[in-house]
């Protein structure tokens, strides 16, 4: 138990912070049902799920998993496509392929993603979360009008100046509930009063029932066409919920001077939304404000999201019926303040103070984010900020020329060679005004590539037809074995040298 527990681990403050968790969870869960076109109650099925999973199986304590918003925007298309069964299926599928991250250990290339390919993708998912609630707007497919609409917007108001402020003069009671209540509360009256507002029980279609998961295989022929549906998404989804989930675990791991497991957290992630799959559930990942919730509110180990998943399912098997008579509006004013916080608003200042390269990745990300999905856009600026770093590295390649007291032109190389330097490489000599006899000494620089090989080759061939021979010096032991096996399918001039690998130790 103990090991379970961790260090310096308190049992009440663990219980306590998962049940602040979970009073904050609920409203969010169920708005974030609304996006991806699914029952409200599988929302919160799979929150239990994936919650307990990954709280006993992932790799940082302390942090709490969900059905969160960036997988349902991913799937949202599927469902309206396909329907859920092949959202189950596509669970499924997501689970396998989360798993396989953890066991082949490639969460740790999570750690690299750049910080202004973060910025972008949190302002992305804040602006597709905003755009995904203007949906609630609308009654039968047709924009709300008129009375109907001034007071829809006036409860969205209110629930957010609820979240906004109460903070400030108290927090015994998570802010977003206490917005839910009161704001539910003021829909019912317009409701008596005649002014309908669209509730919980009418997007469900029943209101609804408080049970527990049960086992439900996904009811999709099983064949060639079904998985060129559901793996697309799967795999969307996968690394949308690993990137999400592994750029919260780092933020856990600044806040708490502690380092998680990122591999191991990406198996937890994985046997959670596995078992969601199978059970009726919708995918999930780590939520950046619940984590934030639980590690202020005293929960840093494994029990507060045991404690958070445990009091989740009694919320839905003993107040659902307080659940279905929440209006929309409330849930639309929780989601635009998830939105605000989300967003990184000090981007909007960052036109004249970073880097211009950075602020057109963050540009970049979030629109493609906006225009496409979170792992395309992740992606995508992944390389942009690999291909700007190159060109950056790639201009520093210099050298200086010294001769010799035997009249040999020496070429001193700076900087590393490499696919991004090899055209700066080649701009460095002068073969016509070269003497017979040069050589390049590699002491300050390193060849990195093959295409740093090719780049050798090409200048030696050069030289070679200018009836010049050209000698490498002073290559690193690897560059050497590199140079070596690259004989067989090109020709170098290498000359050994058995103390520094040189091409020819007499040249100094």
């Amino acid at each position: 138990m103990r090991s379970f527990l961790g260090k310096d681990i308190s049992v009440k403050n663990e219980i306590l912070a998962g049940l602040t968790v979970a009073l904050a969870l609920v409203p969010e869960v169920v708005a974030f049902a609304f996006v991806a076109g699914i029952d409200p109650l599988v929302g919160l099925h799979s929150s239990v799920i994936i919650g307990l999973c990954a709280a006993i199986f992932g790799g940082r304590p302390g942090m709490i998993s969900g059905a969160a918003g960036s997988i349902a925007v991913v799937l949202v298309a599927l469902v309206a496509k396909y329907g859920v069964e092949y959202l189950f299926a596509t669970v499924v599928v997501m689970g396998i392929i989360q798993i396989l991250v953890g066991v082949f250990k490639l969460g740790k290339f999570a750690r690299m993603i750049p910080h202004s390919v973060m910025l972008g993708f949190v302002n992305g998912l804040a602006i597709v979360i905003f755009l995904a609630q203007l949906n609630q707007f609308k009654v039968d497919g047709a924009w709300m009008q008129g009375t109907q609409l001034y007071a829809m917007i006036g409860l969205v108001l209110l629930t957010m100046a609820i979240v906004h402020y109460l903070p400030k003069f108290t927090k015994a009671i998570p802010a977003s509930l206490a917005a839910i209540g009161v704001t539910t509360g003021m829909g019912m009256w317009l409701n008596k009063i005649g002014i309908h507002m669209p509730n919980v029980r009418e997007f469900a279609q029943g209101g609804i029932a408080g049970g527990l998961p049960t086992f439900h295989l996904p009811q999709v022929p099983f064949n060639l066409e079904t998985l060129e549906i559901v793996v697309p998404f799967a795999v969307t989804a996968a690394m949308v919920g690993l990137i999400e989930s592994l750029l919260t675990l780092s933020l856990i791991d600044d806040l708490t001077d502690t380092r998680g497991q990122t591999n191991k957290e990406s198996i937890g992630q994985g046997i959670g939304n596995l078992i969601n799959g199978f059970m009726g559930g919708t995918g999930g990942c780590a939520m950046i404000g619940q984590s934030m919730i639980n590690i202020t509110s005293g929960g840093k180990g494994r029990l507060s999201g045991v404690a958070t998943a445990l009091a989740l399912l009694s919320f839905v098997l003993f107040g659902s019926g307080v659940i279905e008579v929440i209006p929309l509006a409330a849930l639309v004013g929780v989601m635009f303040m998830v939105v605000i916080e989300t967003f990184a608003w000090e981007t909007l200042k960052f036109g004249k103070r970073i880097p211009h390269k950075d602020f057109i990745i963050i540009i970049v990300v979030a629109g493609i984010t906006i225009a496409h999905d979170l792992a395309l856009a992740v992606i995508i600026g992944i390389i942009i900020s690999a291909l700007i770093f190159a060109w950056e590295k790639g201009k520093r390649i210099t050298a200086t020329t010294r001769v010799n007291e035997k009249g040999i032109k020496v070429y001193d190389l700076d900087g590393p060679l490499f696919f991004g330097s090899v055209a700066s490489f080649k701009e460095i000599f002068d073969i016509q005004n070269d003497p017979e006899e040069i050589a390049i000494d590699f002491r300050n620089s390193h060849v990195n590539d093959h295409s740093a090989i090719e780049a050798i080759n090409s200048i030696t061939e050069k030289y070679r037809k200018a009836g010049k021979v050209l000698h490498l010096k002073h290559l690193s032991t690897d560059c050497y074995k590199l140079l070596k096996n690259a004989e067989e399918i090109m020709e170098i001039n290498i000359m050994e040298d058995p103390l520094y690998h040189v091409a020819d130790d007499q040249l100094d």
